[in-house]
């Protein structure tokens, strides 16, 4: 009764064993026929970011040259009544 026991525990960690590497395998088939694919999408991938960040780099660079002639006429306006507020 034991030895069956035992046979059965031997079978149960040889099938889990299997299972395992053949998940393994089946992952490295899958990465290795989509590796084309990666290399052939990956220019295109690295253009679309690069043209992301020029985007988002001009936008930025628009606020700022927009922001600042707004800051300068605050601080225009906000200087008199910062100098009566120093005073008092």
């Amino acid at each position: 009764m034991v030895s069956l026991l035992l046979g059965l525990i031997t079978f149960a960690i040889v099938g889990i064993i299997a299972i395992t590497l053949i998940g393994a395998l089946l992952k490295i088939t899958v990465k290795l026929a989509l590796l084309p694919l990666k290399l052939i999408l990956f220019p295109i991938l690295a253009l679309v970011v690069l043209v992301k960040l020029v985007v988002v780099l001009a936008i930025g660079a628009a606020l700022f040259a927009i922001f600042i002639p707004i800051a300068i006429l605050l601080a225009i306006v906000a200087a008199p009544f910062l100098l009566i507020s120093a005073l008092t």
